[in-house]
C-alpha cells in the first residue's frame, strides 16, 4: 500500500536509515502484525517508534481515521489494531462495528484518552478486545498487544467497573440458570482471561468445541462478546 505524503497514514514508513530489529516469530510462526489507527500523527509516530523495537511485533501500517482504518485492516490483515475512539469522520466505535460486520479477524485494542462510561461501554459492546489509556506504560502496552493477540480480554479496572455497572443496570439475574455445567466451566475460564486454545487444553476439548460452547454462552446470556461474558461471570461469582 502506498504511503501518503500528507501525514504518513495508510502505509509503511520511509526508510529513515534506522536499524530495524530482527523479528522473532511468535508461537504462530511470525511476529504480531499491528495496525495503528489514530488521527494524530505524533501519536502514531510515538507508537511506531516504540513498537518497532519489539522483536515479536511488526507495525504493518497506519490510518488517520476509522474509514482509512477499515480499508487498511481489510488490505493488510493485521493481527491487532490499535484504535483511537474520537477521530474525525468515522470514529473508532463505528469502525469497530464495521470491522465486525466484515468479519475481519483482527483483535482491536482501543488506546484512548477518554475515560467516560458513555465512551467505554459502546466501544466494548462494538467488539473491542481491550481498552487502555494513552498514558499506559510502553512495556505494558506491548504486553497488552500480546495479550489480546493471544485471545485474552484486557480491561483496566475502572473500565471493568463501568461495564459491570452497565450490566447490573440492564439486569442480568437469572440468565445463568440456563447454562450447562460444561458451559459454566468454560465461562469461568473466560473470566480467568483464558483464550479458546487455553480453555481447550484445560478441559481436554477441541478448540472447535470450545468455540461452540462460547457461542452458546453468549446466546443464553444475551451478550455480544466474550468481554461481556467475562464481566458477567465475575459479577455473578463465576471464575475470577
Amino acid at each position: 500500500m502506498a504511503e501518503r505524503d500528507r501525514d504518513g497514514a495508510m502505509g509503511l514508513p520511509r526508510d529513515d536509515g534506522r536499524e530495524r530489529p530482527v523479528r522473532r516469530a511468535t508461537g504462530e510462526g511470525r511476529a504480531i502484525r499491528v495496525l495503528l489507527v489514530d488521527d494524530h500523527q505524533v501519536v502514531r509516530r510515538g507508537l511506531r517508534t516504540f513498537l518497532e523495537v519489539q522483536e515479536d511485533i511488526e507495525v504493518v501500517g497506519e490510518a488517520a481515521d476509522g474509514a482509512e482504518g477499515i480499508a487498511a485492516a481489510e488490505e493488510l490483515r493485521p493481527d491487532v489494531v490499535l484504535m483511537d475512539v474520537k477521530m474525525p469522520g468515522m470514529d473508532g466505535i463505528e469502525a469497530l462495528r464495521k470491522l465486525r460486520e466484515l468479519d475481519n479477524p483482527a483483535r482491536v485494542l482501543v488506546v484512548t484518552s477518554f475515560t467516560e462510561q458513555r465512551t467505554v461501554v459502546p466501544a466494548l459492546r462494538a467488539g473491542a478486545a481491550g481498552y487502555v489509556y494513552k498514558d499506559i506504560d510502553p512495556d505494558a502496552l506491548a504486553g497488552a498487544i500480546r495479550s489480546v493477540h493471544a485471545g485474552h480480554v484486557l480491561l483496566q479496572p475502572e473500565v471493568a467497573g463501568a461495564l459491570l455497572a452497565q450490566e447490573e443496570n440492564n439486569g442480568g439475574q437469572g440468565r445463568g440458570t440456563s447454562l450447562t455445567d460444561r458451559e459454566r466451566e468454560v465461562l469461568g475460564l473466560i473470566a480467568d482471561g483464558r483464550s479458546n486454545r487455553e480453555i481447550a487444553r484445560a478441559l481436554v476439548l477441541s478448540e472447535k468445541t470450545v468455540k461452540t460452547h462460547v457461542s452458546n454462552i453468549l446466546m443464553k446470556l444475551d451478550l455480544a462478546d466474550r468481554t461481556q461474558a467475562a464481566l458477567w461471570a465475575v459479577r455473578h461469582g463465576i471464575g475470577a
